[in-house]
């Protein structure tokens, strides 16, 4: 919705292709990483490589890595927080193949604990996306309680582990986030406009892209679940709660690094060390 008044109709489909494209350029972490989950399937289907699948996906990623550091594409700060939600995920990779949860069933020396550990990239491109989204969009969070949104999100992460052996609370986990984020709003730039949209549809809506992304995932064969051995078919719909809990720690961690950098959550308002651009209002 927009921050003042709506731009004229015939803005509209400018405003959503202006969306759209700035929507891609944040992707571009998760997008390069896909486009190489497509071509290893192609090669390795058709070539016999010297180099396992799995192994050649990791020295992809780490090159797609350093070079959006190098053309400053992300901040060192960035990469941090990247690589800290990739050790979050590769920890959360180990524990579920152990379980059985899903599985790895293409080649690859380089693993840890049966998992390859190109798959926390997978992970690390969901905190690009963040990190992206909030400097092409210029993000601003209001009424963003992050203390409780903190605990929630550590909740979130703790009950994929917990639930295997006491009851699953994603549910109850849910309902605390709604009552968290009541009141709380995402403002954004696009075309010069101001929007808003309520934080916890942003994360909802995060969610079903990510449950798409899965989709591809498991259709390249990157890992499979159970049921999807005996030949693919779309992830359960379930899936899609799962990743809109799970990227509320990534955007909690992003949110961190952003406040460090001068954005304070809670006023609606940045207070950054820059003088503020002029925007046009509608």
């Amino acid at each position: 919705m927009p921050e003042a008044h709506a731009p004229p109709g015939r803005l509209l489909p400018l405003r959503l292709f202006q969306f759209t494209a700035t929507q891609l350029a944040c992707c571009a972490f998760p997008i390069a990483v896909f486009l190489g989950m497509a071509a290893s399937v192609l090669v390795w289907n058709r070539v016999d490589m010297p180099l396992a699948r799995y192994d050649a996906l990791l020295i992809y990623v780490l090159v797609v890595q350093l070079a959006f550091v190098a053309l400053r594409l992300e901040t060192w700060r960035e990469l941090a927080v990247i690589c800290a939600f990739h050790l979050i995920g590769l920890a959360l990779e180990m524990f579920k193949v152990h379980v059985g949860s899903w599985t790895y069933p293409d080649a690859g020396v380089v693993r840890l604990a049966g998992v390859p550990i190109f798959s926390g990239f997978m992970y690390a491109s969901v905190g690009s996306y963040i990190c992206q989204a909030f400097r092409r969009f210029d993000l601003h969070i209001s009424d963003f309680r992050r203390g409780p949104v903190t605990l929630l999100a550590v909740a979130a992460y703790a009950n994929f582990y917990t639930h295997h052996v006491i009851w699953d609370l994603r549910w109850m986990i849910a309902a605390g986030f709604i009552v968290a984020l009541w009141g709380s709003t995402v403002r954004f730039t696009v075309g010069g406009d101001r929007y808003r949209m309520p934080t916890a549809v942003s994360f909802l809506l995060i969610g079903v892209f990510l449950w798409l992304a899965e989709n591809l995932g498991t259709f390249l064969n990157a890992w499979r679940y159970p049921d999807q051995q005996a030949g693919w078919h779309l992830v359960h719909v379930g899936k899609l709660g799962s990743w809109a809990l799970l990227v509320t720690l990534s955007f909690v961690l992003v949110a961190a690094v952003k406040a460090e950098e001068g954005v304070l959550y809670g006023d609606g308002e940045a207070r950054v060390t820059a003088p503020p651009r002029t925007r046009r209002t509608r």
